[in-house]
């Protein structure tokens, strides 16, 4: 099927919904990702957990880990199932929390929701509650929940900054929860991030599995444990999606953690936020570490040179090692290099570190044996055109991963 980009965030929940729908509705069809029974079975639910549960619960079953490692649920908890579906956790929250508790299962796709209330009803599972909402905005009062579940629901949210903070909202002080979700090791750095199908359908919408966590901290979850990790996408039977999710090292992980008593205050979410070491990951996630290292060469270049005749003009002299400077300068250009050599191995092509190198080498001999303004000045642009390059390559990869076109403008997304 194919999906023009550059869709709304009501195009992207749309697209969710038409597709859970058709896992509520049809789930004996062909789908990129695992359904039914068999898939929560190599997912890790035991057969004790699933034994038991009506058949239509089980055959739509679409989660992509099992959030029940965690161990956090106990008899008469209050329990919000955020993404419930058709309901395999929801159903089994429901045993464990026994008549004195509740469950109130909470689903974007109304035919997910009908599908639960429906085998609830006739099943007798009078403790569950089957509502329509977003994660975004769950329909619940502040601090109503003792324990949140959610399996494969996060990946698939616009705003996950907004979604964690709701978690934090409903849950009560000290609430735990126990999450399933797919994340990657690789961001996406190609501009389809609002493409619904691509959404939907591959890792588009997941996030970088420590961004994820640091999005909990921020939010005022403690205790966070990464229970276990699964490779969730050997399980699709799409070779397509197989092979998106190797490119971006995308897997499903088992999370246990709990709310704090207070949230953070705005200060303190903004020095985490600001932490330069959380900055310098993203930027090499993101393939920009060359970037930022050529950057950090042309500051310690040209920027001293500005910052020494802007002083002089002020009248303030000041004394510089030339030697520490040269060598600040081939330091950043010999890493630039070396950057783009690692690059290679990602996007598949020496160009941009072979032509990297010979620029920094330029720029080493014009500093230590006989300077060369020229020299120095064609060395930089070289090194500057190797660092697009590789830019240009990452990108590519992307898009030919992800099936886009050479245009940008549509994108074939995996046969469902």
């Amino acid at each position: 099927m194919v999906a023009v980009l550059g869709y709304s965030r009501e195009q992207i929940i749309a697209a969710v919904q038409d597709m859970y729908s058709v896992v509520a509705t049809a789930p004996t069809a062909e789908f990129h990702f695992p359904v039914g029974r068999e898939a929560a079975a190599a997912l890790g639910y035991s057969p004790e957990e699933l034994d038991g549960l009506p058949r239509s619960t089980l055959e739509s079953f679409a989660g992509v880990g099992c959030p029940w490692h965690t161990d956090v649920i106990r008899e008469g908890d209050t329990v919000l199932d955020i993404g419930a579906g058709a309901g395999v956790d929801a159903l089994i929250a429901s045993r464990r929390v026994g008549a004195s508790g509740r469950v109130i299962a909470v689903d974007l796709t109304p035919a997910m929701v009908a599908k639960l209330a429906a085998t609830a009803a006739e099943n007798g599972y009078d403790n569950v509650r089957a509502m329509e909402g977003s994660a975004e905005a769950l329909p619940l009062p502040d601090e109503s929940v003792d324990v949140i579940t959610s399996n494969g629901a996060l990946n698939l949210v616009p705003d996950k900054r907004r979604a964690i903070a709701e978690m934090f909202r409903v849950l009560r002080p000290g609430g735990r929860m126990q999450i399933s979700d797919v994340v990657i090791r690789r961001p996406v750095t190609v501009d389809c991030d609002s493409d619904p199908r691509l959404w939907v359908e591959c890792v588009v919408g997941a996030t970088v599995d420590e961004e994820l966590l640091n999005h909990f901290r921020d939010a005022g979850f403690e205790g966070i444990e990464v229970v276990r990790s699964l490779d969730y996408f050997a399980h699709s039977p799409s070779a397509q999606t197989r092979e998106i999710a190797a490119s971006f090292d995308a897997y499903s992980t088992d999370l246990r953690l709990r709310r704090a008593q207070r949230a953070p205050s705005r200060i303190a979410q903004f020095l985490r936020r600001a932490d330069p070491r959380r900055a310098a990951a993203a930027l090499w996630r993101r393939g920009l570490a060359g970037s930022a290292a050529l950057a950090m060469a042309l500051l310690a270049c040209y920027g001293t040179l500005a910052a020494i005749g802007l002083l002089g003009l002020a009248g303030i002299g000041i004394g510089l090692n030339e030697t520490v400077w040269a060598g600040a300068i081939v330091v950043f250009a010999l890493a630039t290099a070396g950057i783009l050599a690692i690059g290679a191995r990602y996007h598949g092509s020496w160009i941009p570190a072979i032509t990297g190198g010979v620029a920094a080498a330029a720029i080493t001999g014009t500093m230590f044996i006989a300077y060369s303004l020229a020299v120095e000045l064609a060395g930089f642009l070289v090194l500057a055109a190797a660092v697009g390059y590789d830019h240009y390559l990452r990108r590519r990869h992307q898009s030919r991963v992800l099936g886009l076109h050479d245009s940008g403008q549509q994108a074939t997304a995996p046969q469902p």
